[in-house]
């Protein structure tokens, strides 16, 4: 049943994706404004790069570690190629029939500590994910979305699993993992900022968490086919992160048929969100308050947990 399901998924997307005048990411005239992250803080030159950060949370994890990550972020201490927006199109119709083009402005990669030549990607539990994108002027992407970077993607890397055990979640677990995935750009000769996928599954907003609040969801990490290692799960606690996570930044303003309007407000039109979600209208805005008030999510309290010693 699984596998029949993806593949009627893989359908509809490529044919969404496929229809007469679509144009890949790369190749489209769209373009994403640099006002989409006039919110994200400029790096400072004193900031630590990927690999002393990785030292100074290498003996902590969960929520402390996601504090010192997140109070990195909000400060602005992340590569400049995360900032340079790629437009991501997805075609469907409306219910009179009516083509209608939704275009996305995502981060390139998936959120890292550093700068462009000494970054590490930085999975991180739910609250502190949604904190850092909130702040930012950011979302967390749908399945669909997931599906449709992927596609569109100019720089396909293939999923590279570590041994499973509790070192899954660890800081040099996340190194390791990020340099594999350095190793394999330099392979391929991606240049930095090109819109790469297929190296993490992703953190996704899902209806499926009104029901379980305390959860994260995740999907993805899908292989040279297309397909997800990774089906929609939301098996994990809200503030479970391993190396195999990244939080994939999908802007608050799309396009429809070019006229800006908010994401979350596409995602609850019923006419649009099947354009953007598997699982029709999501209440993006009421849900990540819904999973605020179950975790410790808020900039401030995030801040103020940081370990003195970092």
């Amino acid at each position: 049943m699984e596998n029949k399901f993806f593949w009627m998924r893989a359908i509809l997307v490529g044919a969404m994706l496929c229809l007469p005048g679509m144009a890949s990411a790369q190749g489209a005239s769209a373009k994403c404004s640099d006002r989409l992250v006039q919110d994200v803080p400029v790096r400072s030159v004193a900031a630590p790069g990927g690999r002393e950060f990785v030292e100074r949370v290498r003996g902590i994890s969960g929520a402390e570690r996601d504090a010192a990550v997140s109070a990195e972020l909000l400060a602005g201490n992340l590569p400049q190629f995360l900032t340079r927006l790629k437009p991501v199109t997805l075609r469907g119709q409306l219910p009179g029939g009516k083509a209608v083009r939704i275009t996305l402005c995502v981060a390139p990669d998936y959120l890292a500590i550093g700068s462009d030549s000494d970054f590490v990607r930085v999975p991180m539990g739910l609250a502190a994910a949604l904190a850092v994108a909130d702040r930012f002027g950011f979302m967390l992407p749908t399945t669909r979305m997931v599906d449709a970077i992927y596609l569109q993607a100019a720089a396909h890397l293939k999923p590279q699993p570590m041994p499973a055990g509790p070192e899954m979640r660890s800081t040099e677990y996340f190194w390791q993992h990020n340099q594999t995935i350095l190793a394999q750009r330099q392979a391929l000769r991606a240049p930095l900022g090109a819109l790469t996928a297929g190296h993490k599954k992703d953190l996704v907003m899902s209806n499926r968490l009104w029901r379980k609040l305390d959860r994260v969801a995740i999907y993805g990490w899908q292989n040279s086919d297309g397909r997800p290692i990774q089906p929609l799960s939301t098996l994990h606690g809200g503030r479970y992160a391993d190396y195999s996570h990244g939080v994939r930044l999908v802007s608050n303003v799309a396009y429809v048929n070019g006229v800006a309007r908010p994401t979350a407000d596409i995602l609850q039109d019923p006419r649009l969100a099947a354009v953007l979600s598997d699982e029709g209208a999501i209440r993006a805005t009421d849900l990540k308050i819904a999973l605020g008030r179950h975790s410790v999510s808020t900039v401030a309290a995030l801040a103020e947990n940081v370990p003195s010693h970092l």
